[in-house]
């Protein structure tokens, strides 16, 4: 089942998005690691990192483990779709990282402590959108795609952090992208959800995709309309 798993189109088009998601919206969460680092001993700092970034990890798989059961309830996944919706405008209206008011500790404890709550509470973003990257996976190979996602990004954010964030500073089409991603995946999150299949499943064909590019068109155009109007409202 394995290499027939890894020969499977579909499981690398589901592992890309994963893995673009964690990317895009793991930047914070690598910030927050270092933030709550800062003031250990140097000789504590990478256990600070590599402790902290573990217990992360762990409760982050739970959680979307949990989330991918109850994701084929009703309902579900329109409300979460309507999540990465406002997941991906938020990314492009957002100027503010909201992590400087992050203690650092002096303690190797007390900053694995803060980065596995404050992960936890960041993470709502995160495990959304990996959930609806997954989705279009068969469900035999979810489990481990979630499980492969976060082992290949997590390492990426943590230790090539600073890479990413002046990548997205010098090159914004990567914000742009990476919100019209969220925005592709919101649409077919709803689109699939068993209350509203029923009303397209016959109507329009390849719904998914339709919706999918229907809402990364709707993020980008409403994300860059707000952020737009909130830069004239700054500058006026």
């Amino acid at each position: 089942m394995f290499f027939t798993m890894l020969a499977d189109p579909a499981f690398w088009t589901a592992a890309i998005f994963i893995i673009g998601v964690d990317l895009v919206l793991g930047a914070d969460n690598a910030i927050l690691i270092a933030l709550a680092c800062r003031n250990l001993p140097d000789e504590q700092r990478k256990w600070g990192i590599i402790w902290g970034t573990a217990g992360a990890i762990i409760l982050r798989v739970l959680l979307i483990l949990f989330a991918l059961a109850l994701v084929k309830e009703p309902y579900i996944k329109l409300v979460g779709g309507v999540l990465l919706f406002w997941i991906g405008i938020k990314l492009l209206t957002d100027e503010n990282d909201g992590h400087n008011d992050v203690a650092g500790k002096t303690s190797l404890w007390g900053a694995v402590q803060t980065i596995i709550i404050a992960d936890l509470v960041m993470s709502i973003d995160n495990v959304i959108g990996i959930v609806g990257a997954a989705e279009g996976a068969k469900p035999e190979y979810q489990t481990f795609l979630v499980i492969f996602g976060l082992l290949v990004s997590v390492p990426i954010i943590v230790w090539g952090s600073k890479i990413v964030i002046v990548l997205m500073e010098k090159y914004p089409v990567i914000i742009t992208a990476g919100a019209a991603l969220l925005g592709y995946l919101a649409g077919s999150m709803i689109v699939t959800d068993p209350v509203v299949a029923q009303f397209f499943s016959n109507l329009v064909p390849k719904p998914s995709i339709i919706f999918g590019v229907l809402g990364a068109v709707f993020v980008v155009t409403v994300g860059m309309y707000l952020a737009r109007k909130s830069n004239a409202k700054a500058e006026g």
